[in-house]
């Protein structure tokens, strides 16, 4: 169908099923609906929802306060994104402020050189992101394990999307979802299909420019109107349908999936990855240390509505901290720290603009 009749439908949407909840799960396409004005382009009757797929935002308090105790006698590299996030009484930046050692990194590779420089020091790289990141952080342990480099460690808070979409689909009232396409890249559009036919919901894959991402919309669209769903990879380009092979199997290798707390939503099975048995050595987290505590255990600021926001049930300025209490300068919840954080996105990128539903 050509664009314009594309858009025609898509502004002129109503559904006999009332209104459409899709949940465009990343926050890079987050960034580009923002960026391209793609909600002044729908109908009342097409909602779109932010979802947990900002690994910084998803990290619980319990993985900051076991880095900040890390950096008082090791140190601790982390990317930019992870520093002011809150722990439950320091984020990194404020521990660094304190003396705790802390640096920041561009990449996880980086600790190699100053490793070998300074063989005395402890490092500990916190490996935080989903399945897009974690090839590499594989690739880190082969060359720790190559080059016996035993004075660096990786603390781990990995997170695999399927499992938490499954969660979305049993628990929150989410239609359709726009899936992830740099997680998709890795892991490929199958892994949708179990959902798909058990939840009975269109998941589509689609790129970040503004035609990519209303041809998806269209998708789902037409999918609910005939009654049909199924996984359309509307991403051929970057994402197959096994996903990237060779960089699943150096992660199946490294990893071992595990129960993972995500920040706000609680333990999720299966839906984190733990190094290895065989390279414990590597590891600098504590045994089981993802399944000690629970949400009602987390230092949430009072009247917090991250976790509402990362499960779809609220936009951004519907939360009474927003642009206030809450700011990219001073943020009281990680969804307003990262680049990929929906609160963050809204704020920088002007939300009175947006619609409200």
């Amino acid at each position: 169908m050509a664009p314009d009749r594309i858009q025609k439908r898509l502004k002129d949407y109503a559904s006999a099923h009332g209104q459409i909840k899709i949940m465009e799960v990343c926050g890079t396409h987050t960034s580009s609906i923002f960026r391209n004005g793609i909600r002044s382009l729908l109908s009342d009757g097409i909602r779109l929802v932010s979802g947990p797929g900002c690994p910084v935002c998803v990290t619980p308090p319990s993985a900051i306060d076991a880095l900040v105790s890390l950096a008082q006698s090791c140190e601790v590299l982390s990317f930019g994104d992870m520093f002011r996030v809150p722990g439950s009484d320091l984020s990194l930046a404020q521990a660094k402020a304190q003396g705790a050692q802390v640096r920041l990194m561009y990449s996880p590779f980086e600790v190699v050189a100053l490793a070998k420089e300074r063989p005395r020091t402890q490092f500990v790289v916190a490996a935080v992101g989903f399945e897009t990141t974690a090839p590499v952080y594989a690739a880190l342990l082969e060359t720790l394990d190559t080059e016996d480099l035993r004075n660096v460690r990786l603390y781990t808070a990995l997170k695999t999307m399927p499992e938490v979409l499954s969660y979305i689909c049993t628990n929150e009232a989410v239609d359709a979802f726009l899936c992830p396409g740099h997680v998709s890249a890795i892991i490929g559009s199958a892994v949708y299909e179990p959902l798909c036919a058990e939840f009975k919901k269109p998941f589509v894959i689609a790129g970040f420019e503004a035609e990519q991402i209303l041809a998806a919309i269209y998708e789902i669209i037409d999918q609910i109107d005939k009654g049909i769903y199924a996984v359309r990879n509307l991403y051929p380009s970057v994402v197959r349908r096994d996903g990237q092979m060779q960089a699943l199997a150096f992660m199946a290798r490294y990893f071992v999936q595990s129960d993972s707390f995500w920040r706000g939503i609680g333990l999720i099975h299966n839906s984190g990855l733990s190094i290895a048995d065989q390279y414990a050595r590597f590891s600098a987290n504590e045994k089981d240390s993802g399944a000690v505590h629970s949400a009602e255990t987390e230092n949430v600021p009072q009247g917090c509505r991250c976790t509402d926001v990362m499960l779809g049930r609220i936009n951004p300025d519907e939360c009474p901290l927003f642009g206030t209490v809450c700011t990219p300068q001073h943020p009281a919840g990680a969804c307003m720290v990262s680049a990929e954080g929906a609160c963050g996105i809204w704020k920088n990128s002007g939300a009175g603009l947006a619609p409200r539903y």
